[in-house]
């Protein structure tokens, strides 16, 4: 059974969990985490983009000079993609890139990467994670003392105004809940820092 140190707001050990093995013990599946990575920037994709192709493009409906004759090469108008301020061939337009994974690809995707954290020692559990102030300096400082530092996902129980909004501005930090924490965030930050309540409260929302 995996287990984590315990710190107080200070970085001061003051205790230690074990972890429930059916979400941060089972061997991690390296494909099925890749796929959700990629389910989740596809959907996070605007699908926006777009260009004109030859025959939006203004102007071009003449031809721009005879067919033979002139010793230059055939042309038929001077809005092909190969002239200067032409249209683009096969040219992108607004799509939706959105797609879902089944529900069982999806939990085992989360707990592959809950495990993946568990195995290399990046889980920091925190007893009662908290400011009592919107305080950007304190929230730096609690970082350092627990050694995530250089980037990490803050999860708490619940939504805590303070903690979000003394994190937003520190480069690297994201914090999310535990009801819906997912598996681009998980893997994108070197540590995951989670307050000791989001661990009981993740077992019990994932251990279906």
């Amino acid at each position: 059974m995996p287990k984590a140190a315990v710190y107080d707001m200070t970085g001061k050990q003051i205790d230690e969990i074990e972890l429930s093995d059916a979400i941060f013990g089972i061997t991690p599946n390296l494909s099925v985490m890749h796929d959700a990575v990629k389910n989740h920037l596809a959907n996070r994709r605007q699908g926006t983009q777009s260009a004109l192709t030859r025959a939006e493009v203004r102007g071009g409906g003449r031809k721009p000079w005879r067919q033979k004759g002139t010793g230059r090469a055939r042309h038929g108008s001077i809005r092909s993609p190969q002239w200067t301020h032409g249209g683009v061939a096969f040219a992108p337009k607004p799509r939706n890139y959105r797609y879902s994974l089944n529900k069982k690809t999806r939990r085992l995707a989360l707990l592959s990467a809950l495990s993946s954290k568990a195995l290399a020692g990046e889980i920091i559990v925190v007893d009662n994670l908290h400011l009592d102030e919107i305080k950007t300096r304190k929230m730096v400082d609690f970082l350092k003392a627990v050694g995530a530092e250089k980037g990490a996902l803050i999860v708490t129980p619940k939504s805590s105004k303070n903690v979000i909004m003394s994190s937003r501005n520190i480069p690297g930090v994201k914090t999310t809940v535990a009801d819906v924490i997912n598996v681009y965030d998980i893997l994108s930050k070197p540590k995951f820092v989670v307050d000791r309540a989001a661990v009981s409260r993740i077992e019990e929302v994932f251990a279906q």
